[in-house]
């Protein structure tokens, strides 16, 4: 049974982002699509979820799902009425606001608009120091709070990062698991001006963090209209484990109707099947029963499809990002979500190894010109990731820009249309009436995109020196703040908020 609801025909008038339009690769077939999808519904129903969550036990028991008490908890069976029900009343567009008008996000299951997404939390700042000479030396820092706020000014600058995923854990002296959250979402809002997304630490905190919102936002109802942030929660423990503290905050965020996606990683060959249908068919149920909470929780509630399906390293468990087999599932997850009319969340550009280089390269180009011909809207991790994704370092967000700009081209759909039809012949037609028989005079007017010769980042030092030369040059930019008034009023209304988070 295909889900899928007919496009949304109200046309787009508000500015935003462009990102890039895609013909989506098609990996699945129709049978295919529907294979996963019944075993996806099959596993629902059996094994089903295990849950300890007394919110999550009633809201299925109440919409009609099987409850079996077991330890602690319950085993749900998940019944295809229940999950159609949800599928119907998730929307297939979203908005995804921002402190800046153009560059929100509308993103529609029907529409394969690609953008491109930083991402994780990570522990570590890799640090890259030229004063010692022409070799670079790294520094492995902790996170904090002025390094989150260094990478939200380095990625409101860079051109083809969409939104701003936090990927700085702040790890300062001050910050607790109380203040985590709103310390978190005002130094990335503070710095920059594109969406903002993050996990919700506390669900303590979640009054603070909307409240936030609406002075940044101005006003409660600006903040729905304009969601500035928005959260991911992984609810899911794969495999099929429901997360208690996780799922209340899900219900949380679902009942204030703010964008959240769902996300799960199940490890292929770890806490997930290492083939291919295996891997897929138990992602995307686990996708399914998170959306499922959402609709029971809130009908209605603006949810993504988080895929992030990994392989494991089998020598030594970690997980691997740079592997074929990745490529396989996120493209597939792609068109599972699609299939059921919802934005998909999906995973691209991470590099396995430590450092910047030539491995970095190839693993991160090797999934950022595959999986986005998936059609995926949203694709995070896709700026400044290495070791997998434990490491932000901020000339490899410079280097991936610009091999996303080029990706970008490449991925674009042919411009073949009949409207251009006269002009093509026109112009093919005039320089063969001319004595030089060449079309370097008959260019379009210039842009940088029909002069572009070079790598964006040549430079006789290397491209990782270049990065790091633009990298610094970009933090001597003006900053765009939030203005003194909003500053003072979250100073004033906002509990937690530490000096340094507005760059104090």
């Amino acid at each position: 049974m295909t889900l899928t609801a007919p496009p949304n025909t109200v046309p787009e008038t508000r500015p935003q982002r462009e990102g890039v339009l895609v013909r989506p690769e098609l990996r699945l077939s129709e049978d295919q699509i529907r294979l996963i999808d019944g075993v996806s519904r099959d596993l629902l129903m059996d094994p089903g979820l295990l849950c300890h969550n007394a919110d999550v036990i009633e809201l299925f028991r109440a919409a009609g799902a099987t409850v079996e008490p077991v330890a602690g908890g319950a085993r749900i069976r998940i019944p295809e009425a229940v999950l159609n029900a949800a599928l119907a009343s998730a929307p297939a567009r979203l908005v995804l606001g921002a402190r800046e008008e153009s560059n929100r996000l509308v993103l529609d299951a029907h529409e394969p608009r690609v953008r491109f997404v930083s991402g994780s939390e990570t522990n570590v700042w890799l640090d890259v120091n030229y004063d010692d000479g022409p070799h670079p030396t790294y520094r492995r820092l902790p996170g904090s709070i002025e390094r989150l706020r260094q990478a939200g000014r380095l990625c409101d600058q860079l051109e083809h990062l969409d939104a701003f995923i936090r990927c700085v854990n702040i790890q300062d002296e001050g910050v607790t698991e109380r203040n985590k959250d709103v310390n978190k979402f005002l130094a990335s809002l503070d710095t920059i001006q594109k969406h903002v997304m993050a996990g919700l630490t506390s669900l303590e905190a979640l009054d603070d963090v909307m409240r936030l919102g609406a002075i940044v936002a101005g006003g409660e109802g600006a903040l729905v209209d304009n969601p500035v942030f928005s959260f991911i929660t992984c609810v899911i423990k794969s495999p099929f484990q429901v997360v208690d503290d996780t799922a209340d905050k899900l219900i949380a965020i679902a009942r204030r109707r703010m964008p959240v996606v769902i996300s799960s990683c199940p490890m292929g060959g770890a806490t997930g099947p290492f083939d291919e249908f295996g891997m897929v068919a138990q992602i995307n149920a686990e996708l399914l029963a998170g959306v499922v909470i959402t609709q029971l929780a809130s009908p209605g509630a603006p949810v993504l499809y988080g895929a992030v399906p990994v392989r494991t390293r089998l020598d030594n468990l970690n997980d691997m990002y740079g592997a074929p087999e990745f490529v396989h599932y996120n493209i597939d997850c792609a068109q599972m979500a699609r299939h059921y009319g919802l934005p998909c969340y999906s995973t691209a550009g991470v590099g396995d190894v430590d450092r910047p280089g030539i491995q970095a390269t190839a693993e991160k180009l090797m999934t950022l010109l595959t999986v986005p011909r998936s059609g995926a809207q949203y694709i995070h991790y896709a700026f400044g990731l290495l070791e997998r994704t434990n490491t932000f370092c901020p000339e490899q967000a410079v280097m991936d820009d610009a091999h996303i700009g080029i990706c970008k081209r490449i991925l674009r759909d042919a411009p073949v249309t009949p409207d251009r039809r006269d002009a093509v012949l026109a112009t093919i037609r005039e320089v063969m009436e001319t004595d030089h028989k060449t079309f370097i005079y008959h260019l379009p007017l210039p842009s940088r995109e029909n002069v572009y010769a070079t790598y964006p980042l040549e430079d006789p030092d290397g491209a990782l020196r270049a990065a790091n030369r633009k990298y610094h040059e970009i933090l001597t930019r003006p900053l765009a703040p939030l203005s003194d008034p909003i500053r003072n009023r979250i100073r004033d209304e906002i509990p937690g908020v530490l000096p340094q988070t507005l760059g104090g």
